[in-house]
């Protein structure tokens, strides 16, 4: 094993005990649906982080996968690093599967009720920021649920007029929108099962949905705008087929720290406009 190897495997190891503590402390504590689950203890570990991706070799510039970067669930607390995360779940079972009412609806339009015919149809998506369009093909066979359950609230204005509340420049490199309240807290009153995680990886245009753990998933979702090294724990259900510059000129813009260095706010407002099935 190489001293890289030594040095990843250590800050895995390292970042699994963090993320450990931050699951006990997220069932009992906030409900702020922020990507954030590792950040505040991460704050420490993201230096470290920061440092193994910078020095892996990896010449683009961007994180591998290998290297263990704050999770995002994109889940409860801020920091550097932090993971995507969204509102804590009322009663979460990961075996349950399908959509199971939470009641904590920031814009409420009802429950989809699954079909599996209509979900396995492939579609494209095209996201209408207020600063461009994002194009990208949802994948159906793999994450059926979540595909779906977007494609649903999209039909309803879900998004419409909402704005993407969390930006991470550093770590693990994602956009998170998809919270009517603009506050990180909110969710579309129902959750479901995680899908597509067996080998998942997040290189530069994957999206995946935030959760605040297993079978948690709501409306929250996250663009990676580089390669991210974000665990497994994130269903990733798209990919960005057309306007990935309109989400790197945004991340380009910076955000305001509000979560810790290198995560917050995007400092120029990120509104999503609509969003059309195709």
């Amino acid at each position: 094993m190489t001293s890289k190897d030594r040095q990843r495997e250590l800050e895995r190891a390292r970042y699994e005990r963090v993320q450990a503590r931050l699951a006990q402390q997220q069932a009992t504590a906030k409900k702020r649906n922020v990507i954030t689950a590792i950040v505040a203890a991460v704050a420490v570990v993201g230096i470290g982080v920061g440092v193994a991706v910078a020095t892996s070799g990896n010449k683009s510039g961007t994180t591998s996968a290998a290297a263990s970067a704050p999770t995002s669930s994109p889940s409860d607390t801020s920091s550097a690093t932090d993971a995507p995360s969204s509102p804590a779940p009322t009663s979460s079972s990961p075996e349950q599967i399908g959509y199971q009412k939470t009641g904590n609806a920031s814009k409420d339009v009802g429950v989809p009720t699954y079909n599996a015919a209509d979900a396995a149809k492939p579609y494209s998506a095209t996201i209408a920021f207020n600063s461009g369009d994002m194009t990208f093909d949802a994948l159906t066979t793999k994450a059926p649920y979540t595909t779906f359950s977007f494609k649903y609230l999209a039909g309803k204005g879900y998004f419409n007029n909402t704005t993407c509340h969390r930006l991470v420049t550093s770590g693990i490199f994602v956009l998170q929108c998809g919270d009517p309240s603009g506050t990180g807290s909110g969710g579309p009153g129902y959750q479901f099962q995680d899908e597509n995680l067996t080998g998942a990886t997040y290189p530069a245009g994957t999206i995946a949905m935030a959760n605040a753990g297993p079978g948690t998933n709501g409306s929250q979702f996250f663009i990676c705008f580089k390669d991210s090294p974000l665990p497994a724990n994130y269903t990733p259900w798209g990919k960005v087929t057309a306007g990935m510059d309109v989400v790197t000129k945004i991340a380009a813009a910076g955000e305001d720290d509000s979560n810790g260095a290198g995560d917050g706010k995007p400092k120029q407002t990120v509104t999503i406009k609509s969003v059309t099935i195709k």
